[in-house]
């Protein structure tokens, strides 16, 4: 996998490359954690991830987040889209990768509530308990749903 640094910033500001791993079950569901306490946005709804260490690949750097924050080791994940999102406290570069695969079950090792969400939900998010969600969490949900899973 590439990594999309290689891409010239779009910001002044420094851009914080992130690796996101949306995990997506054999029934349909992607996987949201909820930030906890003490982290910008807590209580928000997000996609598991995290920085990309210098030198790391976007692979390695989705393996080691997905490892320490949800303790599943991926099997391979295959690249989904690019998006940035300029926040008060980061401007940041999304590298959002599709993982159907995995060992593991999935537990919030930072504090954090986990979640599926069907696929086919994402336009009734409140109603299935994913709300509020981070702002850059929504353009990738609306990709979603036109993802053929299976």
């Amino acid at each position: 996998m590439t990594l999309a640094a290689e891409q010239e910033p779009t910001s002044p500001r420094p851009v914080v490359e992130v690796a996101v791993g949306v995990l997506i079950n054999g029934a349909g569901a992607v996987l949201l954690g909820q930030r906890p306490d003490g982290k910008p946005y807590a209580g928000y709804w997000e996609f598991p991830g995290g920085k990309v260490e210098f030198g790391e690949t976007l692979f390695a750097a989705l393996s080691r987040e997905l490892q320490e924050e949800i303790d599943v080791r991926i099997d391979q994940a295959e690249e989904f889209m690019v998006l940035e999102h300029d926040y008060p406290h980061a401007y940041v570069r999304l590298n959002i990768c599709l993982v159907k695969s995995w060992q593991g079950q999935p537990r919030g090792l930072e504090n954090q509530a986990l979640g599926w969400l069907n696929i086919k939900d994402i336009d009734r998010l409140s109603i299935a308990g994913f709300d509020p969600v981070l702002p850059a969490t929504l353009p990738i949900l609306e990709k979603l749903k036109n993802l053929e899973v299976f």
